[in-house]
Protein backbone atom coordinates (compact mmCIF):
# COMPACT_ATOMS: atom_id res chain seq x y z
CA UNK A 1 0.00 0.00 0.00
CA UNK A 2 1.30 3.43 -0.87
CA UNK A 3 1.94 6.06 1.76
CA UNK A 4 -0.95 8.19 0.44
CA UNK A 5 -3.36 5.23 0.59
CA UNK A 6 -2.17 4.49 4.11
CA UNK A 7 -2.74 8.13 5.06
CA UNK A 8 -6.29 8.05 3.65
CA UNK A 9 -7.12 5.05 5.86
CA UNK A 10 -5.64 6.79 8.90
CA UNK A 11 -7.77 9.85 8.10
CA UNK A 12 -10.89 7.68 7.76
CA UNK A 13 -10.20 6.04 11.14
CA UNK A 14 -9.49 9.43 12.72
CA UNK A 15 -12.82 10.78 11.43
CA UNK A 16 -14.65 7.67 12.67
CA UNK A 17 -13.05 8.21 16.09
CA UNK A 18 -14.95 11.49 16.40
CA UNK A 19 -18.25 9.58 16.11
CA UNK A 20 -17.44 7.43 19.17
CA UNK A 21 -20.03 7.19 21.90
CA UNK A 22 -17.85 7.01 25.01
CA UNK A 23 -19.61 8.91 27.83
CA UNK A 24 -18.04 6.76 30.56
CA UNK A 25 -14.39 6.40 29.53
CA UNK A 26 -14.03 9.37 27.18
CA UNK A 27 -11.63 7.07 25.31
CA UNK A 28 -12.41 7.62 21.63
CA UNK A 29 -11.19 5.05 19.12
CA UNK A 30 -11.70 4.88 15.38
CA UNK A 31 -11.02 2.09 12.91
CA UNK A 32 -10.93 1.75 9.14
CA UNK A 33 -11.01 -1.64 7.41
CA UNK A 34 -10.12 -1.91 3.73
CA UNK A 35 -11.28 -4.75 1.50
CA UNK A 36 -9.25 -6.30 -1.30
CA UNK A 37 -11.59 -4.43 -3.66
CA UNK A 38 -10.70 -1.09 -2.07
CA UNK A 39 -13.91 -0.47 -0.10
CA UNK A 40 -13.43 1.07 3.33
CA UNK A 41 -15.62 0.34 6.34
CA UNK A 42 -15.20 2.47 9.42
CA UNK A 43 -16.08 1.90 13.03
CA UNK A 44 -16.00 3.70 16.36
CA UNK A 45 -16.30 2.45 19.90
CA UNK A 46 -19.78 2.54 21.43
CA UNK A 47 -20.19 2.29 25.21
CA UNK A 48 -23.20 1.09 27.15
CA UNK A 49 -24.13 1.75 30.76
CA UNK A 50 -23.96 -2.04 31.03
CA UNK A 51 -20.20 -1.99 30.44
CA UNK A 52 -20.02 -5.56 29.14
CA UNK A 53 -22.15 -4.56 26.16
CA UNK A 54 -19.63 -1.98 24.98
CA UNK A 55 -18.19 -2.67 21.52
CA UNK A 56 -14.82 -1.59 20.15
CA UNK A 57 -14.17 0.31 16.92
CA UNK A 58 -12.37 -2.62 15.31
CA UNK A 59 -15.31 -4.95 15.78
CA UNK A 60 -17.80 -2.34 14.54
CA UNK A 61 -15.81 -1.96 11.29
CA UNK A 62 -15.49 -5.72 10.86
CA UNK A 63 -19.20 -6.36 11.56
CA UNK A 64 -20.20 -3.65 9.09
CA UNK A 65 -18.03 -5.15 6.36
CA UNK A 66 -19.17 -8.70 7.04
CA UNK A 67 -22.82 -7.63 7.06
CA UNK A 68 -22.29 -6.15 3.58
CA UNK A 69 -20.91 -9.46 2.29
CA UNK A 70 -17.22 -8.61 2.38
CA UNK A 71 -14.81 -11.35 3.43
CA UNK A 72 -11.31 -10.35 2.24
CA UNK A 73 -9.42 -7.50 3.87
CA UNK A 74 -6.04 -5.89 3.28
CA UNK A 75 -5.66 -3.33 6.06
CA UNK A 76 -7.13 -2.45 9.43
CA UNK A 77 -6.19 0.93 10.92
CA UNK A 78 -6.80 1.73 14.60
CA UNK A 79 -6.49 5.34 15.81
CA UNK A 80 -6.60 6.60 19.40
CA UNK A 81 -5.46 9.79 21.11
CA UNK A 82 -2.74 8.19 23.22
CA UNK A 83 0.95 8.82 23.66
CA UNK A 84 1.73 5.14 23.17
CA UNK A 85 0.13 3.42 20.18
CA UNK A 86 -2.97 1.51 21.29
CA UNK A 87 -3.30 -2.09 20.09
CA UNK A 88 -6.63 -3.92 19.80
CA UNK A 89 -8.03 -5.47 22.99
CA UNK A 90 -8.05 -9.24 23.44
CA UNK A 91 -11.59 -9.66 22.17
CA UNK A 92 -10.83 -7.65 19.04
CA UNK A 93 -7.65 -9.65 18.46
CA UNK A 94 -9.74 -12.82 18.38
CA UNK A 95 -12.25 -11.32 15.93
CA UNK A 96 -9.45 -9.96 13.72
CA UNK A 97 -7.88 -13.44 13.70
CA UNK A 98 -11.13 -15.08 12.65
CA UNK A 99 -12.27 -12.57 10.03
CA UNK A 100 -9.31 -10.41 8.93
CA UNK A 101 -6.21 -12.47 9.69
CA UNK A 102 -4.49 -11.50 6.44
CA UNK A 103 -4.95 -7.77 6.95
CA UNK A 104 -2.01 -5.60 7.88
CA UNK A 105 -2.84 -3.81 11.11
CA UNK A 106 -1.77 -0.19 11.40
CA UNK A 107 -1.73 1.40 14.85
CA UNK A 108 -1.75 5.21 14.78
CA UNK A 109 -2.27 8.14 17.12
CA UNK A 110 -3.08 11.81 16.75
CA UNK A 111 0.62 12.71 17.15
CA UNK A 112 1.47 11.19 13.78
CA UNK A 113 3.04 8.01 15.11
CA UNK A 114 2.23 4.74 13.39
CA UNK A 115 3.31 1.13 13.38
CA UNK A 116 2.39 -1.85 11.21
CA UNK A 117 1.83 -5.19 12.93
CA UNK A 118 0.43 -8.58 12.01
CA UNK A 119 -2.25 -10.34 14.03
CA UNK A 120 0.13 -13.22 14.81
CA UNK A 121 2.34 -10.70 16.62
CA UNK A 122 -0.65 -9.65 18.72
CA UNK A 123 -2.27 -13.06 19.16
CA UNK A 124 0.25 -15.90 19.01
CA UNK A 125 -1.22 -19.41 19.12
CA UNK A 126 -4.69 -18.12 18.25
CA UNK A 127 -7.82 -20.19 18.85
CA UNK A 128 -10.11 -20.77 15.89
CA UNK A 129 -12.48 -23.28 14.27
CA UNK A 130 -9.65 -25.78 13.70
CA UNK A 131 -9.82 -26.73 17.36
CA UNK A 132 -13.59 -27.20 17.25
CA UNK A 133 -13.23 -29.55 14.28
CA UNK A 134 -10.49 -31.50 16.06
CA UNK A 135 -12.70 -31.90 19.13
CA UNK A 136 -15.64 -33.19 17.10
CA UNK A 137 -13.40 -35.74 15.31
CA UNK A 138 -12.04 -36.99 18.66
CA UNK A 139 -15.48 -38.23 19.77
Amino acid sequence: MSESENQLLIEAATAARLRSVAPFSNFLVGAALQTTGGKVFTGCNVESASYGLTVCAERVAIWKALSEGERDFTHLVVVADTENLTPPCGTCRQIIWEFAKHATIVLANLRGQREEVHILDLLPRAFDARFLKEASRAK
